[in-house]
């Protein structure tokens, strides 16, 4: 099944590293600075209100709410204007919470498997996210690294799966997609004519869903059905 695959892509968040917690250790970092830059912001709103108010900017710019890193800014600039800071703040806080975003750690899996494939394969990363992989224990492992920010729009659009065969010159059929989600990862790809890796690495709830290509708790079969 696998013997013509030039080329694999693999979404980062929540297949490559925990998520959720490097998020929320980002937004509290954050929260610290503006207690300390712009307290007034703080002493009215909590986090969770904070992203409350970021969903809503989301739900008034949809065409806007695949680009995470301007959905922050607008929306801490829109509370440095309301509470009479200066608007420029704002880029400072957004540089803390990235910095902060980027500090994710791989699963024990992901290096020495990227690490095989590179040897192999092209690789290229695919994430609707704003962690700056350049910028991550990640920073060597892939050829190209693609995110909805730059491309435009969020999986499950097909326009970055487009984007990496544009920019490989392989067809849909030669290539993998790896990635956690059903429906912004296996199932575009799958329409795509790609071959498909599903990661779930707790329990692989797929009862009605289809199925992908492989079912996987982590990368290490990749090593070899590859």
């Amino acid at each position: 099944m696998f013997k013509n695959i030039r080329l694999i892509t693999f979404d980062l968040d929540d297949t490559l590293w925990p998520t959720r917690s490097v998020i929320m250790a980002a937004e509290q970092q954050l929260y610290d600075w503006l207690g300390e830059y712009a307290p007034r912001i703080t002493d009215s709103l909590s986090i969770q209100a904070m992203r409350e108010q970021r969903l809503m900017w989301m739900e008034h710019h949809p065409d806007l709410s695949h680009d995470l890193t301007l959905v922050r800014l607008e929306t801490l600039e829109n509370l440095m204007h309301e509470f009479g800071y200066p608007l420029p703040l704002a880029k400072q806080g957004v540089s803390i919470f990235r910095q902060a975003r980027n500090q994710v750690m791989p699963w024990d899996d992901v290096l020495p498997v990227l690490g095989y494939l590179r040897q192999r394969y092209m690789l290229v990363s695919l994430t609707n996210g704003n962690a700056q992989i350049e910028h991550t224990p990640l920073r060597d492992c892939f050829h190209l690294s693609l995110s909805a920010e730059e491309v435009g729009t969020a999986k499950p659009d097909p326009a970055m799966f487009h984007a990496a065969r544009h920019w490989s010159g392989i067809s849909f059929e030669e290539m993998l997609h790896v990635g956690d989600d059903w429906e912004r990862d296996v199932s575009p790809a799958a329409r795509l004519g790609m071959a498909t890796a599903w990661v779930h690495r707790q329990a692989l709830q797929d009862r009605g869903r289809g199925r992908a290509d492989l079912c996987l708790f982590n990368l290490y079969p990749l090593q070899v059905y590859l």
